[in-house]
C-alpha cells in the first residue's frame, strides 16, 4: 500500500499551542506523512505559523473538529442549529489557511448529547439541512466533510455505518464523504470489513484506535483484517493513528493505557508500516 500515515494530535489534548511544534518535529521524524490537528480555536491568524511549521517539515495536514453542546445541528432551537453551522463554517476557514483538503469528525450533531430517544425524523432532517449548507461553504475551498459516526455512548443521531449513510444521502452533496473509525466500528458493527466494504465508494479517511485508545496493536482489534480489505477495495486515502490518553478530558480515560506518548507514536508507527506493507 501507498497510503499516507497519520498522527492524530488529539493524543496530546485539545490545546493547539506553538509549544506542540517538537509533537509535529516527532511526527515527521518516525515517518509519518500526515498530522490530524484538531480546531478548536477559530482565529485564522493562529494557524498562519502552524501553516508554515508544517510546510518547513514537509507534513500533510487532515482538519478535525468536535462540537459541543453549544454547537448542536439538530438542536430544536433554530438559533442554536445556526450557532452550530457559523461555528463549523468557522473551523473550515481556519482549516483553509492550514490548506487542508479533508476535515472530519462527529460534525453532524452535538457530542455527549442525549434526549433520551432516538433520532426523530425532525432531527435527521435538520442535522441534512445544516450538513448540507456547510458542505457549500466547504466546496468554495474545495474541502471535503468526512463525516463520523460515534458510538451509543456518545451520539444518536448516527452511530453505526448504515445510518451514517443514511444522513449522507439525505444531505446529497458532493462535498459530503465518510470517514471510518475503528474505535466506534469495533462497539457498533458486526463485522469491521463489511461496513467498510458498504461505505467504499464514499469512504476519505481512515482512523484506526486500538479498543482501549492505546497503542496499536497492544489490544484485540483486528487491524489485520481492516487492512486487508482497504487493500481489497483500493483505498487510497490517508490511513490514522488515532490515541487518547488522560489529557484528552472528554474521552474519560482515566487510566494509563500507554508507557508515553513517544512510545505509543513509534511503536504504532512501526506496527502499521508492517500491516500496509
Amino acid at each position: 500500500m501507498t497510503n499516507k500515515l497519520g498522527m492524530n494530535l488529539l493524543l496530546w489534548g485539545v490545546d493547539m499551542t506553538d509549544a506542540m511544534f517538537p509533537i509535529l518535529e516527532l511526527i515527521k521524524e518516525t515517518g509519518y506523512d500526515t498530522v490530524e490537528i484538531p480546531i478548536m480555536d477559530l482565529n485564522p491568524k493562529k494557524w498562519e505559523g502552524w501553516r508554515k511549521k508544517l510546510d518547513e517539515l514537509g507534513l500533510s495536514v487532515v482538519a478535525e473538529t468536535i462540537n459541543g453542546p453549544e454547537h448542536n445541528s439538530i438542536d430544536k432551537s433554530e438559533f442554536k442549529r445556526k450557532d452550530a453551522l457559523d461555528f463549523n463554517k468557522a473551523v473550515l476557514d481556519c482549516a483553509d489557511v492550514l490548506g487542508v483538503e479533508l476535515l472530519i469528525g462527529p460534525i453532524h450533531s452535538a457530542l455527549g448529547v442525549f434526549t433520551g430517544a432516538p433520532a426523530t425524523e425532525e432531527e435527521k432532517k435538520w442535522g441534512a439541512e445544516v450538513l448540507h449548507d456547510l458542505s457549500e461553504h466547504a466546496q468554495k475551498y474545495n474541502i471535503t466533510l468526512g463525516l463520523e459516526y460515534l458510538n451509543r455512548f456518545e451520539s444518536y443521531l448516527v452511530s453505526c455505518t448504515d445510518e451514517l449513510m443514511e444522513l449522507m444521502g439525505r444531505v446529497n452533496h458532493p462535498s459530503c464523504k465518510l470517514m471510518f473509525d475503528t474505535f466506534h466500528a469495533n462497539i457498533e458493527e458486526k463485522r469491521l470489513p463489511d461496513a467498510i466494504r458498504k461505505m467504499a465508494d464514499h469512504l476519505v479517511h481512515v482512523q484506526l484506535s486500538e479498543n482501549d485508545r492505546g497503542t496499536l496493536g497492544h489490544g484485540h482489534v483486528n487491524f489485520e483484517e481492516v487492512i486487508s480489505t482497504l487493500k481489497e477495495i483500493d483505498y487510497k486515502g490517508v490511513i490514522s493513528v488515532e490515541a487518547f490518553s488522560q489529557k484528552l478530558v472528554a474521552a474519560n480515560i482515566w487510566r494509563k493505557m500507554f508507557e508515553s506518548e513517544e512510545q505509543l507514536t513509534k511503536d504504532s508507527y512501526k506496527y502499521l508500516k508492517v500491516l500496509t506493507r
